[in-house]
């Protein structure tokens, strides 16, 4: 069993990047966030975000995550059950695959990043309640206090009205997703923005 960290000292990034050397399967929680909890690789550490390589509940890849480390309440490594999950990911063929030199710094990299990693991003927000709302589409542009998104439903149908988020109420950035590769092949090529202002999406 891993050692359970609380991530209220100052050498949890340290310990990320350990991780990350040793190539060890970790188990992360977000208190404030969520009920539960993330497994994967560390794939890379920034000054502000880390990026995980999710192994999702059906022990198979689910996905790229860029996290804010101010979010990251417990951090246990190794994972208690990494003999199994490796195993399993091994008997399947599934090796993680991760990203060199994707930049962590700020959440103006990680968006631009992660846009151009895949064709559609999920962008996590932090909402009134403190539960994160995800949103998933393409990356429009970037502006000086956010950016524009053109929204899918989870009906995968593409919105026509760019939707806008202030880099400041952005959580965590996810990209190369099933799910959201799932939307993006049902809903097709996106259409013509309309003229207008942003909008509001839909929550997947």
């Amino acid at each position: 069993m891993g050692e359970i960290i609380p991530f209220n000292n100052r050498g949890h990034r340290a310990r990320l990047r350990e991780a990350q050397l040793k190539g060890e399967l970790i188990r992360l929680w977000r208190g404030k966030l969520e009920h539960g909890s993330f497994c994967g690789y560390v794939a890379a550490v920034g000054r502000e975000f880390v990026l995980l390589w999710v192994v999702g509940d059906s022990i198979g890849y689910d996905g790229l995550y860029a996290m804010r480390h101010s979010d990251i309440t417990e951090l246990e490594a190794p994972e208690q059950h990494h003999r199994f999950v490796e195993r399993s990911l091994a008997l399947r063929g599934i090796k993680p695959a991760l990203p060199d030199g994707f930049p962590l710094d700020d959440i103006r990299q990680v968006v631009r990043a992660a846009a151009q990693a895949a064709p559609v991003i999920g962008v996590h927000v932090d909402s009134e309640d403190e539960s994160e709302v995800c949103y998933i589409g393409r990356l429009l542009e970037l502006e000086d206090d956010g950016f524009n998104l053109q929204e899918i439903t989870p009906d995968a149908e593409w919105l026509t009205e760019p939707s806008f988020f202030a880099w400041d109420e952005v959580s965590t950035v996810s990209f190369d997703e099933p799910y959201a590769q799932a939307l993006c092949g049902v809903a097709g090529q996106s259409p013509v923005m309309a003229q207008g202002g942003p909008g509001v999406g839909r929550a997947h």
